[in-house]
């Protein structure tokens, strides 16, 4: 198995680990040596950004976790790499840790700015030791006992006969429930705090014990608190008990203050340095007894069978069965402070002096419970296996002894309510189920958290969650994959307000393709910019998204939204509301891959349709040049040719130039009558002449009649050129090939997804579309032959309509109808009057 960045189990004493002694990484992956240098890069840059900082109180401090957190992710890997991304996620948050303390001691923010950062902090320290804990218990589960077997019944058990260290050895390495125990009580040791209580000892230097008391003792006559003050007559360590006694009262304040101070270098997992501390202020003695918990070994028994001749020195207490009797005695008793009774229980498996002192803190009272389980079951296991007479341990000690959940059901019902509030939190909650290991049970929480109280859920608790379930995902502890996803969904949620396309591409690639489309199509309908546009469908491509998918969805969701009437404002007449422009614009997100101009053209006709029956005429201009102009040519580049294309493309690429050519006639109607309603307007006839006017003025009123009739000749001959072309344009609508203006080609079959594309409504609306704009078209273009003078050509109108070949006379309804012919009507009257017949031909007798 390859080297993990995670420090090995090293097995001494009661087998401790190293956790405590480092939790830096020893052999960092590359992607964490690349992210230690942008944090050096970032701290070049930090004088520019302290200014924004000091405005947001260290909200931007703590907000580059999201993308620093992304860039670790990107080098996640399988089997032992997942560990490393773990380890990289602690070390940034660490770095933002170091970042934010930096700013408390430069006063950064004020008042205000250091209670938020200080927030800041202990929320980051909380997340850290949980990764921490994740790493180490997990590390074991999924590396370390994947390579040995699990034997938690120990069913061959330890060698019979062994000496205490060796027993305790084969039990660690079975034994994966101990094992894990360990690592729990050594992350609680690395990870304790003192917070802000002061160093018990800070105003002691090294000095004899109880100096003070053998001071009075001997100069008794003499003594500075007066004589009388009944003190111990002897300097022995159980004196004090014995004579039930006080020492000199300085002795007893300063032995409150070692006992506080020991305890909590145990409490720290700092044992040998709490032995140090003792020698140090001159109480050998409690080294000495701080030193018979140790686990007995003689190695000579194996030197001499190997034939070797030197005695090795013999390790541990020989007798520490009576030791431990001693030390549960002195835990149980009344006459010793709290801390030296707690530092005995520590090493006999005394829960209750434990508990007296640590009943304030869940962290606390869960190590003092596994301190007293580990050592029921090592002291069981030794007494099982060694071939030796052990003095017997009361009964309560082995009633002592309980199961993890057993533990974690007292400390939901602590007495104490900060046990019981942190037990019930989301912190207590997560880590509890880590150390159970039940992984089902900590996403469902997750997931009711989400659900119930997204509000409440900051974007970082978000973070964390959604990493973790990232982790177990990895790991393959994931039993029910759509509550995972709730979870991360919920992240991607966060990201989508804060509008960092990449990190919300990548997180929402690690979802179900249904939900992707859902969330990214979400986050596509608030980008209204083109090159944010540009960058999120990169960003989407590179994630290994359905762009396709998630593009046509962005485009549907925004085109049938459904808006109140006056909520961006009515638009002038003419004008594009904020409402179209917008659905216009959203046809931008289909223009960026050549495989989606058949979409293109589908959701940009279903627009046009719309806009068409709404007599929206500057939205479908708008909505036409949202498609390129070599369209067809680009559809039939794409298939090869043409007979290769699809059946949905072939019918939108015909009803798409059935708008071209509707809005060609269109446009070219508004300019004919635009010319037609201005004509040159005749100048002012000049007074009347008189012999007091001159030649001047008589040439000048000459030349303006005359530069009149030239213009009103070029306006004759513009208007004609115009109707004619007018007429053409309007008659390509009527005359349109392939079976008309809006029917779809022959298709030897409807499309595949027919009902999901709602292909009938589609027919439907073409239908109606055409019984609304066929009878227009057929006024305007009777109106322009009318007004053009050209009657004969009004009257064959008709013929047009009814042709049999077309049929265009099945969409008119009875009014329609009567309307064109009483126009047509009027046509043939004029015909009459111009001595033609009714249809335009000259009357024979």
């Amino acid at each position: 198995m390859a080297d993990s960045p995670f420090p090995r189990i090293s097995r001494s004493g009661l087998l401790r680990t190293t956790l405590n002694s480092s939790m830096a990484p020893q052999n960092l992956s590359h992607s964490l040596l690349i992210l230690e240098q942008s944090n050096a890069e970032q701290e070049d840059r930090s004088l520019m950004e302290n200014t924004a900082d000091d405005l947001d109180r260290g909200q931007s401090r703590m907000d580059v976790l999201y993308p620093q957190f992304f860039d670790v992710l990107q080098t996640q890997g399988a089997g032992q790499e997942a560990f490393e991304v773990i380890q990289a996620l602690t070390h940034v948050c660490r770095g933002v840790m170091e970042q934010l303390e930096l700013d408390i001691d430069h006063g950064m923010g004020g008042e205000q700015g250091t209670r938020q950062r200080e927030s800041m902090l202990t929320w980051l320290r909380q997340e850290i030791n949980t990764w921490r804990l994740l790493h180490a218990l997990f590390y074991d589960r999924i590396l370390l006992q994947t390579d040995r077997p699990v034997d938690d019944e120990m069913q061959d058990g330890p060698t019979l006969g062994g000496s205490e260290k060796e027993v305790i050895q084969q039990l660690y390495a079975l034994n994966a429930t101990l094992r894990e125990y360990q690592l729990v009580v050594d992350w609680l040791e690395a990870c304790y705090d003192r917070g802000e209580q002061p160093n018990p000892l800070h105003a002691h230097d090294r000095m004899m014990a109880w100096e003070n008391t053998l001071f009075q003792l001997e100069n008794l006559q003499c003594a500075a608190f007066g004589k009388g003050h009944e003190i111990v007559t002897r300097l022995d360590p159980d004196a004090s008990v014995r004579e039930k006694r006080p020492l000199h009262a300085l002795d007893e304040e300063d032995n409150l203050r070692l006992s506080r101070a020991i305890f909590e270098l145990i409490r720290s997992g700092r044992v040998d340095d709490g032995l140090k501390l003792c020698k140090h202020f001159g109480q050998t003695w409690r080294a000495a007894i701080l030193e018979g918990w140790r686990l007995h070994e003689d190695p000579n028994f194996e030197q001499n069978v190997s034939g070797l001749h030197e005695k090795m020195p013999i390790e541990g207490n020989p007798r520490r069965d009576i030791w431990k009797r001693c030390a549960w005695m002195l835990a149980d008793s009344k006459n010793y402070d709290e801390y030296s009774r707690a530092t005995a229980g520590v090493f006999s498996g005394h829960l209750g002096s434990l508990k007296t002192l640590l009943h304030s803190n869940w962290h606390d009272l869960l190590w003092a419970h596994l301190k007293v389980q580990i050592d029921i079951r090592v002291e069981s296991e030794i007494r099982g296996c060694c071939l030796k007479n052990y003095q017997p341990m009361p009964d309560d000690y082995w009633n002592g002894r309980m199961t993890m959940e057993q533990i974690f059901d007292e400390l939901n019902v602590a007495k104490d309510a900060s046990v019981r509030d942190y037990a019930q939190g989301q912190l207590g909650i997560i880590q509890r189920h880590l150390i159970l290991d039940t992984c089902g049970e900590l996403i469902q929480h997750m997931v009711r958290w989400v659900e119930k109280d997204t509000a409440q859920q900051s974007p970082h608790q978000l973070r964390f969650m959604a990493h973790i379930v990232l982790f177990l995902r990895q790991i393959g502890r994931v039993e029910q994959e759509q509550k995972a996803e709730k979870i991360i969904a919920a992240y991607v949620e966060a990201l989508i307000a804060m509008g960092e396309p990449q990190l919300i591409a990548y997180y929402t690639a690690s979802l179900s393709n249904p939900v992707q489309v859902k969330l990214y199509s979400r986050f596509l309908e608030q980008v209204e910019q083109k090159r944010p546009r540009e960058l999120a469908v990169d960003a989407a491509l590179q994630a290994g998204l359905d762009v396709e998918q998630i593009t046509r969805v962005t485009v549907e969701n925004i085109r049938l939204a459904h808006h109140p009437l006056g909520e961006f404002g009515e638009p002038q007449s003419g004008e594009i509301s904020a409402i179209d422009q917008r659905k216009i614009s959203a046809l931008e997100w289909l223009t960026y891959l050549p495989e989606q101009r058949g979409e293109l053209l589908w959701q940009a006709n279903a627009m046009i349709r719309t806009y068409l029956a709404s007599s929206k005429v500057e939205c479908m201009r708008q909505t036409f040049r949202m498609v390129p102009a070599d369209i067809v040519q680009q559809l039939v580049s794409l298939y090869g040719s043409v007979d290769n294309i699809p059946p949905r493309e072939e019918c939108c690429l015909k009803e798409y130039l059935c708008y071209k050519v509707y809005l060609s006639g269109v446009d070219s109607f508004v300019e004919w009558n635009r010319l037609q309603q201005n004509k040159p307007k005749k100048p002012l006839a000049s007074h009347a002449a008189s012999s007091q006017d001159n030649f001047t003025e008589r040439m000048a009123s000459e030349r303006k009649e005359q530069a009149h009739r030239s213009e009103v000749v070029r306006w004759e001959h513009k208007l004609k050129e115009q109707a004619k072309q007018t007429i053409e344009t309007l008659y390509n609508v009527l005359m349109f090939p392939d079976k008309g203006w809006l029917v779809d080609p022959f298709i030897p079959k409807l499309p595949e997804n027919a009902v999901q594309l709602n292909w009938e409504h589609r027919l439907l609306q073409m239908e109606k579309l055409r019984s609304i704009c066929i009878p227009e078209i057929a006024l305007l273009l009777n109106e322009v032959m009318f007004k053009s003078g050209d009657f004969a050509g009004c009257v064959r109108l008709a013929d047009e309509i009814s042709s049999e070949n077309r049929q265009l006379y099945k969409v008119y309804t009875k009014h329609k109808l009567a309307e064109l012919l009483a126009k047509i009507a009027d046509a043939s009257l004029e015909l009459l009057n111009s001595k033609l017949d009714p249809w335009g031909y000259p009357i024979t007798t």
